[in-house]
């Protein structure tokens, strides 16, 4: 199983004072987590994608290439690219340029994404909200298989045989599919044959099961290889010393972050006992000591019946950089041998 994190760069308030961030010492952050996370054996980073205030990753894949440059062995992906208000050629291209500057390491997910900000920045229609993934997913799958095709849509001037390039170091650059709960989203992965990246934050993982099972039911009756599915699964999670270490460092941010998005999107406030249900064995945070976290990985890979990559987002406790740096290195040096059943040097 792989192991990483995903990022999103935003910018937040000290719970004291209500300051922000400084812009430029939260980006230097985020290279240095990349980093660290490089050094302690993670597999994958990935980079959110959003258009807001206090957001630093409107342009993931220049952060992307940032961190190409200070790592060596981690995998570098979107998490995930709002490929319905993007232009596919151009997000091909840019990922193209990643791989070649990280000698293969990079990868593309991509979905609709749960925020809509990007859509009326770029001139889209929110009532096209499905056809236009649909037809942008298509014309990316084409894009990646061969550089000089002939297409057409509803969205995109046509392409006439024009080359796209560069081309990838990989001979073929993975795109994943990120899913939330839409079953229809379930059933396009599997019937593309894309491996799928399942973001879980909240609730249980139990409820996602009959989902990932349309999955893997529709890759196998468009005729794809059983053996070649790939689940992944983004959830919310931090690693202390200790359950209530992490618990700590951890819920600040949280609270902040799901505070504030409650008062855009009309859900009622966060609060302590909900964070306290979705740390414990039923809910769907990945919180707690290597020990409790690597023992919550192995249920959700039994849940849902086997997964080839984890993801934590524990963004929401960057304003504890000494935290968010000890998380990284347990998730590296603790929890992902424990996951492997390899011994901890």
């Amino acid at each position: 199983m792989e192991i990483g994190i995903d990022s999103f760069a935003m910018l937040l308030p000290e719970p004291d004072t209500g300051r922000l961030q400084s812009a430029v010492d939260r980006m230097e952050s985020v290279l240095s987590e990349v980093e660290l996370a490089d050094q302690v054996g993670l597999d994958v980073f990935g980079m959110g994608e959003h258009h807001r205030a206090n957001a630093l990753d409107s342009a993931p894949a220049v952060i992307l290439a940032a961190a190409a440059a200070r790592t060596k062995s981690i995998r570098l992906t979107s998490a995930v690219a709002v490929l319905s208000a993007s232009d596919p050629v151009r997000l091909f291209q840019e990922f193209a340029t990643l791989d070649l500057i990280s000698r293969g390491r990079a990868e593309i997910v991509v979905g609709r994404g749960s925020s809509v900000e990007a859509y009326p920045l770029f001139g889209f229609d929110l009532r096209d909200y499905d056809a236009l993934f649909a037809e942008k997913l298509d014309l990316l799958i084409k894009i990646r298989e061969q550089p000089n095709i002939k297409w057409q849509g509803r969205f995109r001037p046509a392409i006439n045989g024009e080359g796209v390039f560069p081309r990838p170091h990989q001979t073929r650059l993975p795109i994943w599919l990120g899913v939330g709960g839409t079953p229809e989203s379930f059933i396009r992965a599997g019937t593309l044959g894309l491996p799928l990246m399942v973001a879980i934050i909240g609730g249980s993982f139990e409820r996602f099961l009959p989902l990932v099972e349309l999955y893997r039911r529709a890759w196998l009756a468009s005729g794809h290889p059983a053996e070649n599915q790939r689940v992944g699964v983004h959830a919310l999670g931090f690693v202390g010393e200790t359950d209530e270490a992490a618990k700590k460092a951890f819920f600040p941010g949280w609270f902040q972050m799901f505070t504030d998005a409650g008062r855009e999107r009309g859900w009622p406030p966060p609060t302590q006992a909900q964070f306290e249900h979705m740390c414990g064995p039923g809910g769907a945070f990945l919180v707690g000591s290597p020990q409790t976290v690597a023992a919550k990985i192995s249920h959700v890979s039994s849940t849902l019946g086997g997964i080839a990559r984890i993801t934590f987002q524990m963004s929401t406790a960057s304003l504890d950089a000494e935290a968010m740096h000890r998380s990284i290195e347990l998730l590296g040096t603790n929890v992902a041998p424990l996951v492997r059943g390899q011994p901890r040097e």
